[in-house]
Parts: structure tokens; sequence; C-alpha cells
């Protein structure tokens, strides 16, 4: 009776099992089976927890998992199962472990439901390898690997952060890492150094790690087969993971380059642009963002293999193009590589500004230069007029000149009656009355019975500037005189004798402007000097003139005029008795009066003490 009763709970419990599976979204039997042998781990995984399935990260929900035979809830069994979410564990497999297991996921509203199917065989007597085995191949006469297929379950492991160990065996033989051919990598891959034809064998790779208190393993076998017809892994040459830059609004063009060395067989290899995860798979040149048709070619020399292309383009970028990556992957069956590139815009073209400004500030430098050169007078002129408070008031300074006047008096070699008219008349006629400067001139300021020698101390002493007034014969009548006279036995002519007062102002002159640099000696040349006639001038003279220019009269004045012009068109005018404006050459705008007036001391208002001497200059 009582049996009777217990087989009757046992029936009815199947019963409501069954309905509550009824109810749920069945997924059907994994197409994949798990394989093990007796004594091993076995992991089965359910696939329910997926986004495919529901919203698991916002969704809540449980797992349970049914053994199909009974229909009873598989729960934890020391040293037997272990149930750990989606994972079922078989911690020590048995054949009567064979057979369906269902997971069930249950969300408030939902109900789903996958079936996977465990297969424990039997391991063959003699054989040290496990009765399903893996396939993969191995080329010849090349470095090659094999890859353990307990991946999964390194995985899982490491997210229990349970750590666990991968042993080789080549048949029954234990491989040592780095002993001969052979070399562990990645963890879960074995590397053959020149696979050759005795390389075909079974490989096992074992996992040995320690799981709910019991320590176990997991071993998968590996037919490994050699073949002189190979396709190694495809090598991305184009893009290489770069940063790119474009112009918005311009269109775009980048080549996918991958090359696949392979002997014997076209490698089966497919190449596809993903951009922000999504493929493209356009050919139409209508879409904006479309590839081109693969393209292939054959490399006959070493190393062999093929070469494949395809384009990706952009008739158009826009905004949303930029600062993403656009990534070209390689599918097939020796790997997934890829490369990458990272579209940016284009850096402003500041190459054209910065041309245009360094031109720009070339051509205003050099143009600013011509000017300065060419209206330098006018400009210093003009600033000393405009800002006198910026230069010092001379008339604090002690001296009683602002210029003295040098020239040859009369009887004095290379004396000239234009030349004393332009120093007495036509000098002071602009410099003193319509520019207000002072001058001292010989002849006409000298004190009666004053010696020559204190006279020429003083009063050159007293100036601020000495102005320095010669012709072609100044200097070179009285070196012709001498050279004559000294050929005829010092033989002096009766009607030119030296002239002290001008040999004193000329080397004290030059004394104080070349050796000391206490006075400014402003050259003024009236009528133009030949290089023969210059030859003949003091060394000094020469020197001044080399170093510093002179002031030109005879440059100013028409071809066909000398500088005796102004004074003769003064005599007609004094003769007729007339009283007009000062003519072209004799006002102060003219340029040689303003050359003049440049060399001269400013007229500033600035009151400078003693103890500052900081001078503007220009």
């Amino acid at each position: 009776m009582k049996s009777s009763l217990q087989l009757l709970f046992t029936n009815s419990g199947r019963m409501g099992s069954q309905t509550n599976f009824n109810r749920c979204t069945d997924y059907k039997l994994q197409f994949e089976r798990v394989y093990s042998v007796p004594g091993d781990m076995a992991m089965l995984n359910s696939t329910l927890v997926s986004p495919e399935v529901f919203n698991f990260t916002a969704i809540p929900y449980n797992i349970t998992w049914y053994d199909s035979k009974t229909g009873q809830e598989m729960s934890n069994q020391t040293g037997r199962i272990l149930v750990r979410g989606e994972t079922l564990w078989f911690l020590n497999a048995t054949l009567n472990d064979t057979g369906e297991y269902v997971s069930i996921v249950r969300t408030p509203t939902q109900c789903y439901k996958q079936a996977t199917r465990m297969v424990v065989n039997q391991t063959v007597a003699g054989e040290c390898g496990r009765p399903v085995k893996a396939r993969q191949t191995l080329t010849k006469g090349v470095t090659d690997k094999l890859s353990c297929p307990l991946k999964d379950f390194m995985n899982t492991l490491d997210s229990y952060n349970i750590t666990s160990s991968i042993k080789w065996y080549r048949g029954c033989v234990p491989i040592v890492d780095e002993t001969g051919k052979y070399s562990y990598m990645d963890r879960n891959k074995l590397k053959i150094d020149g696979v050759q034809d005795q390389n075909n064998s079974s490989y096992t790779c074992t996992l040995t790690f320690t799981l709910g208190g019991i320590t176990g393993s997991v071993s998968e076998t590996i037919e490994a087969w050699v073949t002189e017809e190979y396709d190694l892994v495809p090598q991305v040459h184009e893009p290489a993971n770069e940063i790119i830059k474009a112009a918005i609004g311009s269109n775009f063009t980048k080549r996918c380059l991958v090359f696949v060395p392979c002997v014997g067989r076209m490698p089966f290899v497919d190449m596809i642009w993903l951009v922000k995860g999504d493929f493209i798979f356009t050919t139409n040149p209508s879409d904006r963002v479309y590839t081109s048709e693969e393209r292939v070619w054959s490399q006959e020399v070493a190393p062999k293999g093929v070469w494949m292309e395809r384009l990706l383009m952009i008739s158009e970028l826009r905004e949303e193009d930029f600062n993403i990556n656009y990534t070209c992957r390689a599918y097939s069956a020796r790997g997934l590589p890829e490369g990458y590139f990272t579209l940016l815009p284009a850096d402003p073209n500041i190459l054209l500004p910065i041309g245009l400004v360094l031109c720009g500030v070339k051509v205003l430098f050099i143009s600013s230069f011509i000017i300065y050169y060419l209206f330098k007078v006018d400009i210093v002129l003009w600033f000393r007029r405009a800002f006198p408070v910026l230069y010092t008031n001379k008339d604090l300074d002690g001296k009683l000149y602002d210029a003295y006047v040098a020239y040859p008096l009369p009887c004095a070699a290379g004396y000239s009656k234009d030349v004393e008219a332009f120093s007495i008349q036509t000098l002071p006629q602009v410099l003193e009355q319509s520019c207000s400067y002072k001058l001292f001139i010989p002849g006409r300021d000298c004190l009666p019975g004053q010696s020559i020698v204190d006279s020429v101390e003083e009063n050159i002493q007293a100036s601020r500037r000495l102005l320095l007034i010669y012709t072609a014969s100044s200097f070179t009548s009285k070196r012709h005189t001498s050279s004559t006279s000294s050929n005829n036995n010092n033989i002096i002519s009766k009607n030119i004798y030296e002239d002290t007062r001008q040999q004193l102002e000329c080397v004290a002159a030059m004394h104080r402007a070349l050796l000391e640099g206490s006075l400014k000696v402003v050259l003024v040349e009236l009528e133009e000097i030949t290089p023969a006639q210059l030859a003949l001038f003091p060394e000094s003279v020469r020197h001044l003139r080399t170093k510093q220019g002179a002031v030109c009269w005879w440059k100013y004045q028409r071809p066909t005029q000398r500088w005796r012009t102004c004074l003769r068109r003064r005599e007609h005018e004094e003769k007729d008795g007339q009283d007009t404006d000062f003519s072209p050459s004799l006002s102060p705008s003219f340029r040689f009066w303003k050359e003049i007036r440049y060399h001269m001391p400013v007229r500033g208002k600035r009151v400078v003490h003693p103890e500052r001497t900081a001078l503007l200059n220009l």
C-alpha cells in the first residue's frame, strides 16, 4: 500500500513538472553536445541568459536545472553536482550521467526553457586520448599551433577567480614546455616549430582545477593532420591602427589591404568594413558610404600567398563621420585579424594665412625701410617738430652757437667769392633768419685783435656743430701749390699763402669729431668732387666723408645749373631792388636745407638735470 502511494506522488510530481515545462517558451535542444568520460569534470551552460532572449540586466530572473529523465530539480551534491546560475557542473562524471538536462529561466512575467545533452563515453582500453576527438591541421615546414578546445572552461573558471593549469600530451607522453619543438603559448595553445610528417598524431590537453572542494580535471583530444596545402592567419597591412585627417565636405577613400600566406589552395577569407559595429555590405555608389568589390591577386615569390583589397568610400564627409573608428576585419578559420583607423577633422590650413602674414610683414618691412630711407630726413624733422618735449633743451648746455661755419677765407688756398657769398649770405639767410639757428661765421663774428688760435679754439668749443664748407679746390689748390713749390726749391707763389685759420679749423674739428667724439662735423659739398680731386683731400676729411657722407648742394640743382645759380639769381634780385619771396633753393623746405637741418642740433623743450643724461637722438 505504501509503495503504491509513493509511486502515485512520484508520477504526479513528474506530471506537475511537465506542466510547468509546457508553459515555458521552448528553445529546444542545443545543437552542441557536451562530451565527457567517467571521472572527468563536465560543464553544461545555458544560453538563455542573453539579450536575444530577454533583458537580463534589467529584469530579475532565476534559473533552475532539471534532469529530464526524472523531472527532478538538480541541486548541489557534495562531490557530484554543483549548480552555479546558468552553469551546471558534474564534478565526477559517470556513465549514468548521460542524458538531457533542462534549464528553466523564470522572470516575473515569462518562462524560458532549453535542453542540453551530455554524453559520457567509456574510454578505449589502451588509448590515452578521449574517444571523441577534435580535428585540426598543421602546415608542413612552418611553425604552427594547436588550440585546446577548453577555452570556455578557462573563461568560466576565471569568472569564479579560480586558478587552473593546463598540461599537453602527445599520445600518452607528457609534453614539457619549451622542450624540443614544443612550447606553450596563450594558455590554451601548443606551438610546434618546423612541422613535419611525424607530427601526425593525437594531442591531449588536460585542464586541472579545484571546484566545490574537489580537485579534478577535464581533457580534450585533438587529432592533428599535417598537410602541405595551407593558409595561415591573414595579415592586415592597411589600415594600420592609424589616425587620418580629412576635410569636412570632401570625399574620402581608404583601402583595406590583407595578405594571406597560403600554398596550394585559395584561402576562404572575407574582408568586411565595420563602422560603429555595423557591417557595410553595400557596393552601390548611390549610397553615401559604400565599399568596392573585393579584388584578389596572387604573389608567387616568397612568401607566397594572395593579396586582397576592398575600398571604403564616403562620397561626402559629414560631422558625424569624425572621431569614430573604421575597422576592416578579415574573417577566416585561422582567426579574425583586424585593423582600424580613426577619422579626425583636418587641421585648419594655417600655412596660407601664415604665408600671407609673413609676406605682408616682409612687404611692410621693405616698404617701411624704403620709405624711411627715402623720407628719413622728413620723418625725423616732423617728429622733432611734433614732439619737442622729447628732446633736451640745448640752450642749457652752455654752448653759445648751434654751428661753427668753416670755409676758405679771402687769400686762402681754395678761396672763392661764391663760397664766401654762400657762407656769409645764403647760409645765415636760411638757417638764422628762417630756422632761428645761431651761427658763428669767421669774417663776420670775429672780435678785432683776437688771435686766430684763440678765436678758433674758443668758438669751436662754444659750438654744437661745425659746418665744413668746401669745393673741389678748397683742399687741392694748396696741396698742388705746395707740391709745385717743393719741386721748385720751396718757392711759394706770391698770390697764394698758407691759411693758418683754415688749417686750425680743420685740425681742431677732425680731432674732436674722430678722436674725442665731442663734436659733430657736417661736411657741406658745394660742387661735385671727382675721384682724382678727392684723392688730394686730407685723409681725415676723406675718412669722415666715407663714414658719414656729405650734404651736397650740387645734387639738388638742375643738370644745367651749378650751385652758383642761386647766388646769381640773388645778385640779380638785389640789382633790381625787388623784395620777393625766397626762391625754392632758399626755402627751408628745399631738400638741401632739410638735410642741413637734419644734422643741426634739435631745438627741444625738455629740461634734463645733469644726473639724467638720457637723450633721444634721431
